[in-house]
């Protein structure tokens, strides 16, 4: 899919409003990707998360079309405005954009939307994406952050469903320990299976705390 600048659809705005915005001389989108806002340590994330909680529910839904189809940096940005206010009829924007895989980084933030969602859907999202780039093991994309909001939202999911949707994975030679090992001869550093899913509920757990569910 082509990337098209918010200003081509009178849409400017958006890269300073919600992108661009900084904390402690860091961009949103940068504080987003490394995740320094979940630590309380760290002076800005009152300010910064006051602000993301503001924005989150102020955005509007064309503002947040014309960031998903700009760059990673955008997308990045655009995913996590929708997964703190849980606007889940862009599951299936987030989805495609997911499994398209086009740009570096805002797979995560992707992946953090579903699992806020929380639904059965996104777990199929999820185990879709998986499925095709699990058996990748010369790519190093989203896999970890994929894994760990499945792994959520089975924890979430199984008390109701009871559904298994990740056990195929991680079991002993699954695509997991497969892709692990294959990526690893690389040169990428190893993940466990419980490390993701400690990540992904420090996320959701964030959003919990600040949005409304």
């Amino acid at each position: 899919m082509p990337s098209q600048h918010p200003q081509e659809i009178g849409c400017g705005h958006v890269i300073d409003s919600y992108v661009a915005r900084t904390y402690g001389g860091l961009p949103r989108y940068l504080v987003l990707n490394s995740g320094r806002f979940l630590s309380p340590r760290w002076r800005h994330t009152t300010r910064f998360t006051r602000h993301l909680l503001t924005d989150a529910a102020a955005i509007t839904d064309e503002e947040l079309e014309a960031l998903l189809g700009y760059e990673w940096r955008s997308r990045l940005t655009a995913a996590w405005l929708i997964g703190v206010d849980h606007r889940e009829r862009f599951r299936a924007r987030i989805g495609d954009l997911l499994l398209d895989s086009e740009v570096c980084y805002s797979g995560s933030a992707y992946c953090f939307a579903l699992a806020r969602f929380g639904t059965h859907a996104d777990a199929e999202i999820l185990t879709t994406y998986l499925d095709r780039y699990l058996p990748r093991t010369d790519l190093h994309y989203d896999q970890p952050a994929a894994l760990g909001a499945l792994l959520r939202l089975d924890a979430h999911l199984d008390a109701h469903l009871g559904t298994h949707h990740a056990d195929r994975f991680i079991r002993p030679g699954g695509l997991w320990n497969e892709w692990v090992k294959g990526v690893g001869r690389l040169g990428y550093p190893s993940h466990t299976a419980a490390e993701q899913l400690r990540w992904t509920d420090l996320q959701c757990e964030f959003g919990n705390g600040w949005s409304r569910p």
